[in-house]
């Protein structure tokens, strides 16, 4: 099955928490998939339907860090602007907080979307991830044939939230899956396992009597103990599972 592969570097990014508001901003490790929509959709120039598309994300970073940085709290004011009969219309107040940074980040996505190879080469927007400032250049964009395995190794990925039942390698985190800007951006969030250190399928936990699964491999990637890296893929909507093929 051919995918698009896109291979993109930055300097840094930070992916916030939605509930922390002052006081401090931790990062998630791994790009959140509604964060991962809106980085297609720049590159697109349009938001898309999401009904059919599934991604799989590969994410590194250097080192996590702290920086500080400040807000302007604002409300509704009275009066007058000092020395002049200008009415205020708002006060606000300087807010620092700690944000936490991943420093040179590097992403490899992967989209079922081949036909999208252009767009990604002449991006409509400019490339970020994160925030807004967190530049982004794409290193390579080019289409792979992804393989069908029984066997593979996962590593520096998203996965799927079932992966908790099979290893210990890795933690869960609720994250923002997908912002509908039909409904105002009314949030959806999903359970995911953050793995960083490999693990290898064979290690997985398996039950009585169930199937043995199978997983999309990329053949391009380093072979360790004769498996491929595996890609856990995932939707913004409707059922998410990895080990189901991309038809």
């Amino acid at each position: 099955m051919q995918v698009l592969k896109i291979t993109a570097k930055g300097l840094t990014t930070s992916f916030r928490y939605p509930f922390f508001m002052q006081g401090v901003q931790p990062t998630f490790e791994m790009p959140p998939p509604a964060t991962i929509y809106g980085h297609i959709a720049s590159a697109l120039g349009e938001w898309f339907d999401p009904e059919s598309v599934r991604f799989a994300v590969l994410f590194r970073y250097q080192r996590k860090m702290e920086e500080l940085e400040h807000t302007h709290i604002l409300s509704p004011a009275t009066g007058r602007l000092p020395g002049t009969n200008i009415p205020k219309a708002l006060v606000g107040n300087v807010n620092p907080f700690r944000r936490e940074i991943l420093f040179m980040p590097e992403m490899t996505l992967y989209v079922n979307r081949p036909e999208w190879a252009e767009a990604f080469r002449h991006p409509r927007y400019a490339v970020a991830l994160g925030r807004s400032q967190d530049l982004f250049t794409y290193t390579a964009v080019k289409i792979v044939d992804l393989r069908w395995s029984d066997h593979a190794y996962f590593e520096h990925t998203l996965a799927p939230y079932s992966f908790a039942q099979r290893t210990a390698m890795g933690f869960t985190a609720l994250m923002p899956r997908f912002l509908d800007y039909g409904r105002n951006r009314f949030p959806s969030f999903g359970r995911y396992v953050v793995i960083h250190r490999r693990v290898h399928t064979r290690d997985f936990l398996r039950y009585a009597g169930e199937e043995e699964p199978s997983f999309w491999v990329d053949p391009e990637s380093e072979e360790v103990g004769g498996d491929l890296l595996g890609l856990a893929f995932h939707t913004w909507v409707g059922k998410d599972e990895s080990t189901v093929p991309l038809a």
